[in-house]
């Protein structure tokens, strides 16, 4: 059965999740994993869908685009994905971050994951408190593979130090998946 990646951008409204899965159902597509988020306003969806052999990307693409121009979202993308065997990354650790906000967080961290081979597997981000002076918040969760711990954790305390903000790294428990 072929499977496809889908996105799915717009202004947030309701209906947008029963609109795209009712697609999905009229093609007989099977949603095996989902994520989607709201952020001030503006939704986004992406979708692993797995569909009948007769079906191809050509009349998943048309059936959401139809969607899209209903409820005027900005856009929808569909990819075929051949083999989800090597994506599946799994979590091992979360990371935890705050401190007072400004410009650089994110990639100060996720340049030091990146640099040990860690993989990110998600990631949020929220403002917290006062609005005269907001505290950052960013939960990560990451597939830690082959990097040392140790010093992974050297690393993201130096990145705690260099940029003022508090970083912690613990297992994921495999009841919180």
């Amino acid at each position: 059965m072929p499977e496809f990646a889908v996105t799915a951008i717009g202004r947030d409204r309701p209906g947008i999740v029963a609109a795209i899965s009712e697609a999905l159902l009229e093609l007989q597509g099977n949603i095996e994993d989902s994520q989607m988020s709201i952020l001030r306003g503006h939704f986004a969806v992406m979708l692993i869908v797995k569909l009948p052999e007769a079906m191809d990307a050509g009349d998943l693409e048309g059936r959401l685009q139809r969607v899209r121009q209903e409820l005027e979202l900005e856009a929808i993308a569909v990819n075929r994905v051949d083999d989800l065997s090597m994506a599946a990354a799994r979590p091992s650790h979360v990371i935890t971050v705050y401190g007072a906000d400004h410009p650089g967080i994110v990639h100060a961290v996720s340049a030091a994951l990146a640099e040990r081979g860690v993989n990110i597997t998600g990631l949020e981000t929220r403002l917290a408190g006062a609005a005269d002076s907001p505290l950052y918040v960013m939960i990560i969760e990451v597939a830690v593979r082959e990097a040392s711990e140790p010093d992974l954790e050297v690393a993201l305390g130096e990145v705690a130090d260099d940029s003022k903000i508090e970083v912690s790294l613990r297992p994921l428990a495999a009841e919180a998946l």
